[in-house]
């Protein structure tokens, strides 16, 4: 964990310094400073000029999307622990309940029957559209909630499991139709937003994120005691005297709420919620007192360098944060599988 505490700052660094316009990294610490009122601005005209120009750079484009790379890299990782701890399955992850299909079926019917006023409209800094895609995954979440809850019985997990496959395909049917009635540029949108990006970061974004992020690393962190007890079976964890539902509704809503806004404002990027806390828990075991601050770390590392990247990659244009997050991140969680079942094999 100290590891992962010490790569995220230069490695945040780095990407300020990453895209079309390479700024040196005295330039950006010189440009931070002064934004922060620690460092005085250059004397020549020229100077003045150039640091004008980097400090336009950094403080409307690529800081608050490093930022926001990071808090979302917190929030998808963080919520992917959570749910592998809630199934007690290491290949569990936030979409097993519906929240990522929700999310773009949500999207998608406002890209199509919102018209171009819904679509250029912002409420708080977020489109229309990424509030359509909250609202399609939080009700998604809900709806799968309900459906495996009874009066007698609590929230079946195994219940839980099934209605969200179900519910995620009625989105994936609800998504594929909207897909038939739009255009050609209503696809492309769709699509573009499906393979998730951070090209839309903004100041509004990274606040809003920010704060369920706040709420999430406060609140996650308290429920690892009742996780690491229901690693053991829901009736040992209820003889712990752990309230089961009250911790399944908790993780359940935090999930939607965590989920939800990284989707509704960086689109659907997949993978992190699921190789990250698998990575970590590989490395450092299963105690989720560690497990969620390390998984938490290591997503917004995975998230920060995956968007670097795509600046450059194929520059002047850029790659979706998602594609490059599946690229960077299945390789590497295949080669720790195969570790695994050679020393098992051992």
């Amino acid at each position: 964990m100290l590891i992962l505490a010490l790569l995220l700052l230069p490695l945040m660094l780095v990407a300020l310094m990453m895209g079309p316009v390479f700024i040196s990294p005295g330039r950006v610490v010189d440009v931070i400073g002064s934004m922060i009122g620690l460092v005085s601005t250059g004397s020549s005209e020229m100077a003045l000029q150039q640091q004008n120009m980097d400090s336009m750079i950094l403080s409307a484009i690529r800081l608050p999307r490093v930022l926001l790379a990071a808090l979302v890299g917190v929030c998808l990782a963080s919520c992917g622990t959570a749910m592998q701890g809630l199934f007690r399955n290491p290949l569990a992850d936030p979409s097993l309940i519906g929240v990522s299909s929700g999310a773009s079926a949500g999207a998608s019917f406002v890209i199509v029957f919102g018209g171009f006023w819904l679509q250029s409209s912002s409420f708080f800094g977020l489109s229309l559209v990424a509030g359509g895609a909250f609202l399609g995954g939080f009700c998604a979440v809900l709806l799968v909630y309900r459906l495996a809850t009874s009066a007698t019985g609590g929230t079946s997990v195994a219940t839980m499991l099934l209605a969200g496959i179900a519910i995620s395909a009625l989105a994936g049917a609800l998504n594929s139709l909207f897909s038939f009635f739009a255009d050609n540029d209503m696809l492309r949108r769709i699509s573009l937003w499906q393979m998730g990006s951070l090209d839309a970061a903004n100041w509004q974004r990274v606040s809003i994120a920010g704060l369920v992020t706040l709420v999430l690393i406060f609140l996650l962190p308290r429920q690892s005691r009742a996780l690491n007890a229901l690693l053991l079976g829901e009736s040992e964890a209820r003889h712990l005297g752990i309230d089961v539902e009250k911790v399944k509704r908790r993780i359940i809503l935090l999930t939607a709420m965590g989920v939800g806004v990284a989707v509704a404002v960086a689109g659907t990027i997949a993978f992190v919620g699921l190789i990250v806390p698998h990575i970590v828990r590989l490395l450092i075991g299963p105690d989720h007192r560690f497990l969620i601050p390390g998984t938490a770390l290591a997503g917004a590392i995975l998230l920060v360098m995956a968007d670097g990247f795509a600046r450059i990659v194929v520059a002047p244009a850029e790659l979706p944060a998602g594609i490059l997050t599946a690229l960077l991140g299945a390789p590497f969680f295949f080669s720790l599988l195969i570790q695994r079942q050679r020393r098992v094999a051992g």
